[in-house]
């Protein structure tokens, strides 16, 4: 097979290291001889625990710029690893091959997927008229209690990934494998794509905070909940998405503004052009001074300490892609003119710098304050407001979808513990039932944020105690502020006044980090908004 020769850009080889314990090793190992020619590839043949430790030693002397896995294991690697993890995914053609080689098996199949359940199954079960049982697992354990249920269900076929048709077969099951290697094969070029951004825009020798230039990680089905108002969300997602207009997002924090950024990307027209960037950045986590630069880059010389040759901004990383600008509302006014310029213009100058360079950026922006506020205050531009919100999102709060706070939290409290090392219990979906009226009275300020970190709070505890059950008093011991909670109460984080923030630092006896926890906001946030009452 002739390769095509290295990207000219890639001026190092980049270093992958290939992650897998069951039959997708065979499949690694085979695509691997493709890529050869444009990168230096190794497979560890480890899982979970052991990989995380083999790694993080090499890691201290050799250099790897992502590691290709897939599955649980990928996602275990990805929540331990400083390191880029790129995880292959089946796709959804791979899916339906892999129950039609089931189905010449047996017509009692069962799949099992990780963490979300594939909407391509219902499609393909109504074009066959095929019943298939389908699970998710986040655990091992999870996914050897879901075979052992197929199994006593009559299911003699199950399809997944490796893990899963691996469990399958030790319980005398037939195992099919989803993957394909056209799936592995989109991995090693994700990857690719991962060394060659890497070694253009990542900044070096910076120490303040930097955006992540990669690509979106999250897409609509990570997007959880089954009530009305996060159903039309997912609708109103995948609709912009067929939009090249700027979106505003708004939402109180923790809402998950950013997830739904990526998933408006990997809904848009311009994934068809192959993996188009997503580059995001806070625009209230960096000094005025240095969000010109990181937005428009600069060139050779334009101040004491600049880059030689000159560095290109943000922008010209989102070429042809999407920028997501968190916090817009923080964006100080002459950056807001220099912004609206790029809008109307397509192009940027960068600092110091006088030749326009052309750029072809879809803008996504998001912020938890009230926009048209700032523009009646002359602290927004009222032009540059009705630019970027072309197509505007509103993220419900947790509070107004209270049907979604115990599947919420089962979901994230099951994860938790897996990344732990626990087990979860059997009744846990039952003890969560008990303490329903206390999660749902709870007004939640801090959102879904607010929610995945209680239950990280009490998987650290079930974790230590494995045969304490999930009691009310448990939850009231664990988080205190539950037992007066009160869905009508008005929303910290959007309505919040500064006097009512004085208030709960007092309560907290002047620990910010506290105070800010207790809001569901970040320390930053807490220090601005404290500063901006003075």
């Amino acid at each position: 097979m002739n390769h095509p020769p290295p990207p000219r850009e890639l001026a190092t080889k980049p270093v992958f290291w290939t992650v897998s314990i069951s039959r997708l090793f065979d499949l690694f190992r085979d695509i691997t001889l493709e890529f050869d020619q444009q990168a230096t590839i190794e497979p560890i043949q480890l899982g979970f625990e052991e990989a995380v430790a083999h790694i993080r030693e090499r890691l201290q002397t050799e250099r790897c710029d992502a590691v290709i896995s897939a599955g649980s294991n990928a996602a275990y690697l990805k929540s331990r690893l400083s390191i880029p993890v790129v995880i292959a995914k089946a796709s959804g053609f791979d899916v339906m091959r892999a129950l039609a080689r089931a189905r010449r098996i047996t017509p009692e199949i069962g799949l099992i997927n990780y963490q979300d359940p594939l909407a391509e199954l219902e499609e393909f079960q109504q074009t066959f008229d095929l019943p298939i049982m389908q699970r998710t697992y986040v655990t091992v354990e999870d996914a050897r209690a879901q075979i052992n249920e197929m199994k006593s269900a009559g299911i003699k076929a199950v399809v997944g990934a490796g893990l899963i048709t691996d469990l399958a077969e030790e319980a005398g099951l037939a195992g099919v494998f989803v993957y394909s290697a056209a799936s592995i094969r989109q991995a090693f070029e994700d990857a690719l794509d991962i060394a060659r951004a890497t070694q253009l825009e990542a900044p070096r020798g910076r120490h303040y905070p930097v955006p992540d230039t990669l690509r979106a990680k999250h897409a609509l089905s990570e997007i959880r909940g089954t009530s009305e108002k996060i159903e039309a969300l997912r609708q109103t997602i995948s609709l912009f998405g067929k939009s090249p207009a700027s979106v505003l997002i708004e939402g109180e924090t923790g809402t998950g503004k950013e997830l739904v950024a990526q998933a408006i990307h990997r809904e848009s027209l311009r994934k068809g052009a192959g993996n188009p960037p997503f580059v995001a950045v806070n625009c209230g986590a960096i000094a005025e001074s240095l969000l010109e630069s990181e937005l428009f880059g600069y060139d050779e010389g334009a101040f004491t300490g600049s880059r030689r040759g000159g560095h290109a901004g943000l922008f010209e990383s989102a070429h042809r892609g999407t920028l997501f600008l968190d916090e817009i509302g923080e964006m100080p006014l002459p950056l807001q003119t220099r912004l609206l310029r790029v809008l109307e213009e397509k192009e940027i100058v960068r600092v110091g710098g006088t030749r326009p360079i052309p750029v072809d950026v879809r803008i996504i922006s998001a912020t938890h304050c009230r926009l048209e506020e700032r523009v009646a205050n002359h602290q927004f531009r009222a032009d540059l407001f009705y630019r970027l919100g072309v197509l505007r999102v509103q993220i419900p709060a947790l509070r107004e979808r209270s049907d979604d706070v115990i599947p919420l939290a089962e979901w994230w409290l099951k994860n938790a513990l897996a990344e732990l090392g626990a087990r979860a219990s059997v009744n846990l979906h039952a003890e969560l039932q008990t303490c329903a009226s206390l999660l749902t009275a709870w007004h939640w300020p801090g959102n879904v944020r607010e929610l995945r970190n209680l239950m990280q709070r009490i998987a650290l505890f079930l974790s230590v105690e494995p045969l304490q059950a999930l009691t009310p008093s448990l939850l009231i011991k664990l988080a205190p502020e539950l037992r007066n909670g009160n869905s009508t109460q008005i929303p910290i984080a959007m309505n919040e006044t500064d006097a009512d923030i004085g208030n709960i630092l007092q309560r907290f006896e002047g620990n910010r980090a506290l105070a800010a926890a207790h809001l569901g906001i970040s320390r930053t946030t807490l220090w601005r908004r404290l500063k901006s009452g003075q």
